[in-house]
């Protein structure tokens, strides 16, 4: 697949930060599979552009699922890393999700609640209706913004941070992400990745203290889909 060059996907970058919108099937950081992370492209940018010796600072605050795409936050400093950390625990950082489900969600906004386990084995969460051992409390809230055919585009809200959240819980209503086969869709997608994309960030900036709104526009041919262009 041919991505953008990193500079060509900065959605925000000063002296503490700096936004990345990532492509499906980007890791964040380093893992078993040897494939170079978002991050050690990022840092080879800076490095470039600003001329810096040695090694780059660069601190990961939060990362998403290889197969979804969107905005990115780093840090640039450890200050920075620091008080993202912190906001990040404390849910200061509001997030949107773009998705696009099979099927048409009825009721066409909802909240979720379901108890979530990881099953680190198979790297799959299993969704239950009720608490249950190991399992943890998952929330978030979706509206439904367009509707096709076969597919709807919905907007979710994140209140907790769980591992493949917003995947499973939207595939425990009957409706899984398009081409997320992990969780039950039908089909897989030509680029490997799904159609769930970090949409927007809001959130104070850590350092100035003034109010951080980012957009990060769909990088794949995937979300120009007949039934959502005129929305999209």
């Amino acid at each position: 697949m041919n991505r953008n060059p990193i500079d060509k996907r900065i959605l925000y970058e000063d002296n503490h930060l700096i936004v990345v919108n990532k492509w499906p099937g980007e890791i964040v950081q380093g893992d078993k599979t040897g494939d170079e992370p978002l991050s050690e492209a990022v840092k080879k940018y800076l490095k470039e552009k600003y001329n810096k010796p040695g090694n780059v600072f660069l601190g990961v605050t939060h990362r998403l699922d290889r197969p979804t795409s969107g905005a990115v936050i780093f840090a640039k400093t450890s200050k920075a890393l620091e008080r993202l950390n912190k906001m990040l625990r404390e849910h200061q950082i509001k997030k949107k999700y773009w998705a696009v489900i099979e099927g048409i969600p009825q009721p066409t906004e909802n909240r979720l609640e379901h108890y979530l386990k990881k099953n680190p084995k198979t790297n799959k969460t299993t969704v239950f209706i009720r608490p249950a051992q190991g399992a943890k409390q998952a929330l978030l809230t979706y509206k439904t913004i367009k509707k096709g055919e076969k597919y709807a585009l919905v907007e979710v809200d994140l209140h907790t941070g769980r591992h493949h959240q917003i995947r499973a819980q939207l595939a425990k209503t009957g409706h899984p992400v398009k081409g997320d086969l992990k969780y039950g869709a039908k089909r897989s997608l030509k680029n490997g990745g799904i159609m769930l994309h970090a949409r927007q960030l809001e959130f104070v900036h850590p350092v100035k203290k003034t109010q951080v709104n980012i957009i990060a526009p769909p990088l794949t041919d995937d979300w120009k889909m007949i039934e959502l262009m005129d929305y999209i």
